[in-house]
């Protein structure tokens, strides 16, 4: 109601004083007039649309009554307002009347500027619009027009003017509509402009006209003016195009569907980063321009005023003043400049000369104004480059198109050509908050977390798409790879064979297989192959993800590249393990070399990606191959080690130990042997030195290691059967001890022993699990020795001259480390950490201590009427206490063996059914204790070797 009341006495004003319009004289007057009764006709028609208006003011007074205890007073008249705007068209019809020359007059200066903006795209082609090049030797030349605010107005505004202005002001006479119809050629343009083919051809004139600017300029800043046309022009096609995507016509579908609109918004934001990055240019040129031209010309057109009040004069004198004083210096040294005031001043001038009183009025000064409107603009190519970026580039309208925006995207991924160009849909993300405002905050992180899903969408759909196709090209150099595996070779070398003996070379008509290497034979250029495809589709899509190293939404950095590092890790991941072809219920695996071969191919694809996209695939490499050397990937999933490991174990010696398999220290290999049931897997074919070989390459050091435990845990659960059947014939063998000079007392104890063949058994299962590790052992050795030598000659020198005098302890630290290089070691430091770890107990029986504390206080406290748990509790406080006081020493024999007093701690709390971990851990950190635990597991294994 206010602003209605508000706009009411504005337009009766400007009617009053008889104010003149002329939007290629006082743009900013004329503009902003046109604009606000546009915004108010368009509320007005808001208003009698809502369907539960009448409902919404009853609820607002019932509870304004309720509230202050009466009605508001202006509800009469609101109720009236909503009754009378029942017909909006009807009612600003007779509302507008008095306003009806203001209106026209302002309506009619368009006639010099709309024709030209609504011309075909033929004539802008003829007209050479927006071109540089057409004439070279002007090129250096300014881009000049005496209407320069009107050359990048929005299409879109002036015809939303016309067009309510039509339906609003049929009241005038049919000689006046006529004549502004003639004059501004107005009914054929609003005809055209329902035509979808015309807006087609014009896209197309832009998108080539767009990518000429974006390729020419650079330090050109003498034209600037058609780089916000051509923004302006763009961005009305494209508002045009997304406005329509919900009303296509049947007969011209193709018209309102462009699989191309993502060059156009491309070239958009490539001119827009072209301005950012060459703004200084830009200021410094127009800097110049402003002191060495607009301020001499302003000031003869002042000295020439035949009548110049005191209050023009003194503003226009500082129009003068403030560019004489500019000059390049400011530029250098960064100052930051700031016209605001002088362009409000020059709108206040602007009222002030288009009144009918005036006495400098601007109507009959039209070269005044033409010159200010042009030094305004210049002005703003100093201080204000973003906000004329966001007047005529800004495409914050797809924030509330979201679903036609979206499929704008997928189109242009489903379009090889067009995918390059991508990357403008996130850019266009950045846009979404400048169609916030301040007068309604809530709506920002409304509008701000579209544009974050919005921008993670797009950038994610493009990393997968990218992945995808990466992924298909390495699917197919894994098929060619796989091509030249010696396997393949039986079938050429019996053709050739059978060729060589002239014996018939199989069926009739059965093809000849092609050999490796046709693919690459072209009889001609125009013949392309999918993967040919998949390479360019793959270019075009990362040039796209190469195009910016990151962008700004709300606040918040994106960057493309790292979409696609993270998705080829995963997709790295999901493909090797694929890869090994494991299947759990057949008990088939990939052989190691044919793993190695694809991996290979793989990871040759995944390095040629470097070559269109700065990302560091090393990276990619170590974080994939490291974790497939664990147990477990980062995301608990199984790795190749993992596969192959229980693979060998409880396929591979599992038959062996049931006598279908057979190790031959000759061979190096274990083969199977003829049996009833054969097997489906060819143990030689991946127990061989070469399988071995490529096992070692693919698993590592650390997977090999964890094979290597595997195979002692294995190991060791043998011996602690074996020590169960020691146990069992434990006085018989102390007999056979001590008669060992008596065979027939001997042969009489032999029969006496059970379960000999078990223990042959086991000693024979432990035996062919030590073969395979020395197998695996030595292929370990052979792949290290390639890739370090240096370092594993070092280590086999270091191994070789260890004195034989050398304490144990030392000597078990040289044998884990030549047992990582896959060196043959005197004692195996493996299997003496898996049997090791079998002991319950320490030498010293230190570990007897906590039992004694505990079963000793409770005897002692008991027997003196004192409370247990808290005289535990207080000798626990006591003792964490003076513990806590031992790590702060820096004396060596004071802090000597302190882990292992933590662990003693730790160890009469867990024998003490008074006391609990977690009354521990109040007084004494539990990352102690962890450390302490780790500390004397090391110290262990040297200890126990």
């Amino acid at each position: 109601m206010e602003f209605k009341d508000h706009v009411c006495e504005l337009l009766n004003t400007i009617d009053a004083c008889q104010v003149f319009f002329d939007i290629t004289v006082n743009f900013d007057l004329t503009k902003n007039y046109l604009d606000l009764v546009v915004t108010y006709t368009t509320l007005m028609i808001i208003l009698s649309r809502i369907e539960e208006r009448k409902a919404i003011i009853g609820l607002y007074n019932y509870a304004h009554e309720m509230t202050h205890g009466a009605s508001d007073r202006e509800y009469p008249r609101l109720g009236q307002m909503i009754v009378d705007y029942e017909n909006p068209l009807k009612k600003m019809m007779e509302e507008f009347v008095p306003h009806g020359k203001s209106l026209s007059d302002a309506l009619l200066s368009l006639q010099m500027v709309y024709p030209r903006r609504n011309l075909s795209a033929d004539q802008w082609r003829n007209a050479q619009l927006l071109s540089l090049i057409s004439a070279p030797s002007t090129m250096l030349n300014p881009a000049q027009s005496d209407t320069m605010p009107c050359e990048y107005l929005s299409l879109d505004a002036m015809e939303k003017w016309i067009t309510f202005y039509l339906k609003d002001f049929f009241f005038l006479s049919s000689s006046l509509i006529a004549f502004i119809m003639c004059s501004v050629h107005l009914l054929p343009a609003c005809v055209m402009s329902r035509r979808g083919s015309m807006h087609r051809e014009r896209r197309k004139f832009l998108r080539s006209a767009l990518k000429e600017l974006a390729t020419v300029l650079a330090s050109l800043g003498c034209w600037a003016l058609f780089v916000f046309m051509a923004l302006s022009f763009a961005r009305d096609e494209i508002i045009w195009l997304l406005r329509h995507a919900d009303n296509i016509q049947k007969k011209s579908t193709d018209d309102f569907i462009d699989k191309h609109i993502a060059e156009l918004i491309f070239y958009m934001e490539e001119l827009r980063a072209h301005v950012r990055k060459y703004g200084p240019v830009m200021q410094r040129y127009y800097v110049q321009y402003l002191s060495g031209f607009d301020a001499v010309v302003l000031n003869e057109l002042v000295q020439n005023l035949s009548v110049c009040p005191e209050d023009e004069s003194i503003i226009m004198s500082s129009f003068v003043n403030t560019m004489t004083s500019l000059s390049v210096k400011q530029v250098e040294d960064g100052e930051v400049f700031d016209f605001r005031g002088m362009r409000l001043d020059w709108f206040r001038l602007q009222a002030y000369t288009s009144v009918s009183k005036a006495s400098l009025g601007i109507a009959d000064h039209k070269e005044l104004g033409k010159m200010m409107n042009t030094i305004i603009f210049h002005t703003k190519m100093v201080d204000s480059l973003v906000d004329m970026l966001v007047e005529t580039s800004d495409l914050s309208i797809f924030c509330f198109y979201s679903r036609a925006f979206e499929k704008m995207f997928q189109q242009c991924l489903e379009l090889p050509s067009q995918s390059r160009h991508s990357i403008c849909f996130p850019l266009l993300c950045t846009h979404f908050m400048s169609c916030t405002h301040e007068l309604c905050p809530e709506e920002r992180h409304h509008i701000g977390d579209r544009s974050l899903s919005l921008c993670n969408m797009f950038l994610d759909e493009m990393a997968k798409q990218a992945r995808n196709l990466i992924t298909d090209i390495c699917t197919e150099q894994c098929t060619l790879s796989d091509q030249l595996l010696p396997k393949h070779c039986a079938k050429t070398i019996s053709q050739a064979v059978n060729k060589k003996s002239k014996k018939a070379t199989g069926k009739k008509g059965e093809p000849e297989r092609e050999k490796p290497g046709v693919e690459s034979m072209r009889k001609n250029r125009l013949l392309v192959t999918n993967l040919d495809k998949l390479h360019t589709a793959l270019s075009e899509l990362c040039f796209s993800i190469n195009y910016i190293p990151n962008l700004m939404v709300w606040e918040h950095t994106f960057t493309p590249r790292e979409y696609l590092t993270s998705h080829l890790e995963i997709r790295f991941t999901k493909s090797i393990v694929g890869m090994t072809m494991y299947n759990q219920a057949t008990q088939e695996i990939a052989k190691p070399s044919e793993l190695l071969t694809s991996v290979r191919a793989y990871m040759t694809v995944l390095q040629s990606i470097e070559n269109y996209v700065t990302i560091d695939i090393t990276r990619v490499f170590n974080n994939v191959l490291l974790q497939q050397t664990q147990h477990l990937d980062s995301h608990g999933e199984p790795t190749i080690t993992s596969l192959y490991t229980n693979w060998y174990l409880e396929t591979l010696l599992r038959q062996v130990s049931n006598g279908h398999i057979a190790y031959f220290p000759a061979m190096k290999a274990f083969v199977n042997l003829p049996t009833e049931n054969e097997l489906t897997f060819n143990a030689e074919e991946y127990s061989d030195i070469s399988e071995m070989r490529s096992l070692s390459e693919l698993l590592g050091p650390y997977g090999m290691k964890f094979l290597s435990e595997s195979l002692m845990w294995h190991i060791s659960s043998q011996v602690a059967e074996l020590k169960k059947l020691v146990v069992e014939n434990m006085e018989v063998l102390n007999q056979m001890r001590t008669s060992f000079d008596k065979p027939e007392h001997m042969a009489a104890l032999f029969k006496k022993l059970t379960s000999v063949d078990s223990v042959l058994k086991r000693m024979t299962i432990i035996g062919v699990i030590l073969s395979f590790r020395s197998l695996a052992q030595e292929a370990l050795r052979d792949v290290l020795s390639c890739h370090i030598p240096f370092l594993v000659s070092s280590v086999e020198d270091f191994k070789d001259h260890i004195p034989r005098e050398t304490d144990m302890k030392v000597a078990m630290n040289v044998y884990e480390l030549s047992s990582a290089a896959g060196l043959p070691c005197e004692i195996d430091p493996a299997l003496v950490v898996a049997l090791s770890s079998q002991k319950s107990g320490h030498c010293n029986n230190i570990h007897c201590l906590a039992k004694a504390i505990n079963q000793i206080a409770a005897a002692l406290f008991t027997i003196h009427k004192g409370s247990i748990e808290d005289r535990l509790k207080e000798f626990l406080a006591l003792a964490s206490s003076s513990l806590l006081k031992i790590g702060q020493e820096t004396d060596k024999m004071t802090t000597r063996n302190r882990e292992s007093v933590y662990l003693l701690l730790d160890m009469i709390v867990q024998e003490s059914p008074f006391l609990t971990m977690d009354l521990l851990e109040s007084c004494f950190p539990y990352v102690l204790l962890r450390n302490a635990y780790h500390a004397v597991y090391k110290q262990s294994i040297s200890a126990n070797a």
